[in-house]
């Protein structure tokens, strides 16, 4: 009997192999049912399609289930594309990511310092991120023009990573003056149709993609209604494709079909000022996560939720696309990698001391130089820093994250150390201390409430809102759309929280209040000018929800 070399062997095993995985790839999308949106999954390993399978509708009114030519709404996953384009541009000679900024966008503020092209593709150039500004911003509000219009950053460039997708806009914004067409062509002709990415564009939002346009949904009771980003509200605009096109992109990254250069850019991991490194690349995330190097993006838009990943070491791709809320395709596609891929090693765990009492340590604290809140909570028996990291106590008052997390604080392997129950600070990796200190209780006077009274106005954001005085607190409301509102709790003098969303007062020399400082967990420093008093007879409006999470 002849032969067949082993690497045949496996490329022919594949299908059958596929096949082998088919059911249990069903039973991890169970959940969506013929009458609910869902997900398409697609998984190809060497260039060979593994499994593509189309779970629910992807349009309810018309009853079209998701096949494979549904086209969702990639969310950031789109970013990669991005920098794709950028980089083909520099291959062209028409830019370079040392570029400053206000060379191709001249319009935008001068910050003091240069904000690079760099920056902006890896999240360090300090930009306000726009989701975290839109909602305070007059309805219909272009996001490149609110983006134009902010004088602050969150960090000085290349000292920190924060997340922005307003970066990503003024991207977009660059690769259209120097290609001297739109981004959607650029894209169009340089990326997609080389590759064979017929089904992907670039377009004002998924309404324009089509017939095949897979719908975002969330739950409301027991009934699904639509729910996505539209129009101005989308924040320039979304790149639709289908889980086949994905994964040919995919292919495309591993085998290099962009060029060296573009390919290694699009992988090289971004440096902070400090010289730390990050995971963080250019819209690619590039990390080893219990042994096994993964290169990844996720992506969120309203209803819609994407995974893109890769696992060089393996050749396998996996793509997930889902159209309802809440879900996420990040979790569901790990499930999927996990019936592709060996046993994954065991993640090394930071040593932790036994017998900690955690449960004082949980509470509100402020930065002692900033006034940024930091809330501590319990879950589980464990600390953890709500909105970032679990906490590994390596003593009675010291603490360790299990291991540096992008998110926060630039994913620093930092030491937090307890003074005492009201105290403690945060060392860096590069050994910087912060200190922060538990908030104090503030029970503020009817007068106190009072003199907080009054409209102020924000240039960033182009808005003009009231202060109410209540019961104790005070609301926060548009004048353009009194729906518009959110209730804040006092949380020292002259400052005030919901959530982790912030409004801190300021005096002048004469304990006049003029203006107030505004903050969310994904912006801060929006400073509002005091306009004088409301006008009689205004009264609060009741908290809108969307408002509190800005």
């Amino acid at each position: 009997m002849r032969r067949i070399p082993l690497l045949a062997a496996v490329l022919l095993a594949l299908p059958l192999r596929a096949q082998d995985r088919t059911a249990e790839v069903d039973r991890i999308f169970a959940f969506a049912t013929a009458e609910s949106p869902g997900c398409a999954v697609g998984a190809s390993q060497r260039g060979r399609t593994l499994v593509s399978r189309g779970y629910g509708l992807a349009d309810l009114g018309k009853r079209t289930p998701i096949g494979e030519r549904a086209r969702f709404d990639i969310g950031s996953t789109q970013k990669q594309f991005t920098a794709a384009a950028i980089l083909l541009l520099v291959e062209d000679g028409r830019l370079a990511l040392a570029d400053d900024v206000r060379k191709h966008l001249p319009e935008l503020p001068d910050y003091g310092r240069p904000v690079t092209i760099d920056h902006l593709l890896t999240h360090t150039a300090g930009i306000r991120d726009w989701t975290g500004l839109l909602p305070m911003a007059p309805e219909g509000t272009d996001v490149l023009a609110l983006v134009l219009r902010q004088r602050g950053l969150t960090a000085p460039p290349g000292e920190a990573w924060s997340y922005s997708s307003s970066g990503f806009e003024l991207a977009k914004a660059i690769v259209a003056r120097a290609s001297g067409t739109s981004f959607a062509e650029f894209a169009r002709k340089r990326l997609f149709a080389p590759l064979g990415m017929t089904a992907t564009a670039y377009v004002p939002d998924v309404l324009q993609a089509g017939p095949d346009a897979a719908l975002g949904y969330q739950k409301d009771g027991a009934a699904w209604t639509p729910y996505m980003r539209l129009g101005a509200n989308r924040g320039g605009g979304a790149i639709v494709s289908t889980v086949g096109d994905l994964l040919r992109w995919q292919d495309a990254l591993a085998d290099g079909k962009l060029g060296a250069s573009v390919t290694a850019k699009l992988h090289e991991p971004a440096r902070l000022r400090n010289g730390r490194t990050l995971s963080y690349a250019r819209g690619l995330i590039v990390e080893s996560n219990r042994g096994r190097r993964m290169v990844w993006h996720s992506g969120g838009a309203a209803g819609f939720s994407t995974l893109m990943a890769r696992f060089p070491e393996h050749a396998l791709s996996v793509v997930v696309a889902c159209n309802f809320d809440p879900v996420s395709a990040t979790a569901l596609g790990a499930r999927v990698a996990d019936l592709f891929l060996p046993p994954p090693g065991e993640q090394p765990a930071r040593a932790a001391v036994g017998g900690v009492d955690v449960g004082p340590r949980a509470g509100l604290y402020l930065d002692e130089r900033t006034g940024e809140p930091l809330r501590l909570a319990v879950n589980g028996g464990r600390l953890g820093v709500a909105n970032g990291p679990p906490l590994v106590p390596t003593s009675a008052t010291e603490f360790r994250p299990p291991r540096p997390d992008l998110s926060f604080r630039s994913q620093d392997d930092f030491t937090l150390t307890f003074a005492d129950a009201d105290r403690f600070e945060i060392r860096s990796m590069e050994g910087e201390v912060t200190r922060y200190r538990r908030a104090r209780p503030w029970t503020p006077a009817a007068a106190e409430l009072a003199a907080l009274d009054g409209r102020y106005e924000s240039p960033e954001l182009g808005s003009v809102f009231h202060v109410v005085a209540g019961d104790g607190r005070i609301t926060l409301r548009s004048e353009r759309d009194a729906a518009r509102a959110v209730e804040l709790e006092p949380l020292e003098r002259d400052a005030f929280i919901r959530s982790l969303m912030t409004v801190r007062f300021r005096r002048d020399a004469g304990g006049k209040v003029v203006g107030f400082d505004y903050g969310n967990p994904l912006v801060r420093g929006i400073a509002f000018t005091r306009l004088g008093d409301r006008a009689a007879g205004a009264t609060a409006a009741a908290p809108a929800p969307d408002a509190s999470n800005a």
